[in-house]
C-alpha cells in the first residue's frame, strides 16, 4: 500500500497572519500547525472573532498576507502564483459558508451544475452529478426551484451539494449552519457529515457550537491565535 494514501490533504506549518489597526499590530494567527487526512472531519472551535474565518481563508487560498507554509494535496500553495492558486482551489477545494450565496436566477440544479461546467465537465455528467447530490440531500423534488422558492435549510443543502460537486479532496465550511434555527441546523449538519463521509473528503468545519463539534471526528480549538 502506498504511503501517499496516509499523506494529509492539508498541512499547515507555522501559519501566521497579522493586521495593522490604528498603528497597532494585531496577531490573529500565531504559528498554526495542523494536518487533516483523507476522510477526516475536523471541527475548528473558537468564539466569534478568534480568527476561525481568517484561518479558513488562508487554507482556501482566498487572500494573501500570510506567513508560513500551506500544503494542499501535496502542493506547497505558499509559493504559487495567483493562477496556480486558483487552479489548486478549483481542482481540490469545496466551500460552504454561513450564507448560501446561491445564484438567485438559477435553479437548485443549475447552481450545482455550474461549477462543474467551469471545471470543464460535460453538461450531461454535471447534470447527473448534481441530481445525485441533491437527491441524497432530500431535494429530488426541488431541482427546478430557485433559491427564493426554497427554505433556509433547503438553500444550505444546495450550497452543500455545490461544494461537493467537483469531488473536492478538502471541504472548508465556515459556520455552515450558523444562519439556521437549531432544529434545522442539526438536520442539515447531520446530512452534511453523512454526505461528506460518504464522499471521502477531508473536511474542516469552523464553528463556535460545542454541541455540533462533538459530531465530528476531532476537535481543535483556536485560542489567542494558536491551536489547542
Amino acid at each position: 500500500m502506498s504511503d501517499a494514501i496516509h499523506d494529509p490533504v492539508v498541512r499547515l506549518t507555522g501559519l501566521q497572519r497579522s493586521f495593522e489597526q490604528g498603528g497597532v499590530r494585531i496577531d490573529v494567527l500565531r504559528g498554526i500547525d495542523l494536518d487533516i487526512h483523507p476522510g477526516e472531519i475536523v471541527a475548528l472551535l473558537g468564539p466569534s472573532g478568534s480568527g476561525k474565518s481568517t484561518m479558513l481563508q488562508a487554507i482556501g487560498l482566498l487572500e494573501g498576507g500570510f506567513q508560513g507554509r500551506i500544503e494542499i494535496a501535496g502542493t506547497d500553495a505558499s509559493t504559487l502564483p495567483s493562477g496556480g492558486r486558483t487552479e489548486l482551489r478549483r481542482n481540490h477545494l469545496g466551500f460552504v459558508y454561513q450564507f448560501h450565496h446561491l445564484l438567485p436566477d438559477f435553479t437548485a440544479l443549475e447552481n450545482v451544475v455550474l461549477p462543474q461546467l467551469i471545471a470543464e465537465k460535460s453538461r450531461a455528467a454535471a447534470d447527473e452529478r448534481a441530481r445525485e447530490l441533491l437527491g441524497a440531500l432530500g431535494l429530488g423534488e426541488r431541482l427546478h426551484h430557485r433559491p427564493s422558492q426554497l427554505s433556509g435549510g433547503e438553500q444550505q443543502r444546495v450550497a452543500v451539494a455545490r461544494a461537493l460537486a467537483n469531488k473536492p479532496e478538502l471541504v472548508l465550511a465556515d459556520e455552515p449552519t450558523g444562519n439556521l434555527d437549531e432544529a434545522t441546523a442539526d438536520k442539515v449538519l447531520a446530512e452534511f457529515i453523512r454526505l461528506v463521509r460518504g464522499e471521502g473528503s477531508a473536511t474542516l468545519v469552523a464553528t463556535h457550537n460545542e454541541r455540533l463539534a462533538l459530531a465530528m471526528d476531532r476537535v481543535v480549538r483556536l485560542h489567542e491565535g494558536k491551536l489547542e
